[in-house]
């Protein structure tokens, strides 16, 4: 899997999701349970982890909603 977004922005990650759920794109949101174990504080960013095969459509669907800020290298 590939790291496509790092963030502490619950709405961010949730959109991401969506648009990769609607693509047919396996992804993931890592570190959900750490988040809650820290007391939601928002001090540990949640990850959003994508097929690697699909990373580069991934990353276009993302730019195309207007997350392209959000993508890591």
């Amino acid at each position: 899997m590939i790291e496509l977004i790092r963030t502490n922005d619950v709405v961010t990650l949730s959109l991401a999701e969506a648009l990769m759920k609607d693509a047919g794109i396996h992804c993931l949101i890592a570190d959900q349970s750490m988040s809650v174990l820290e007391g939601s504080l928002g001090l540990l960013q949640r990850r959003l982890l994508v097929e690697e095969g699909r990373s580069d459509e991934a990353r276009g669907i993302l730019r195309d909603a207007g997350l392209e800020a959000e993508l890591r290298p």
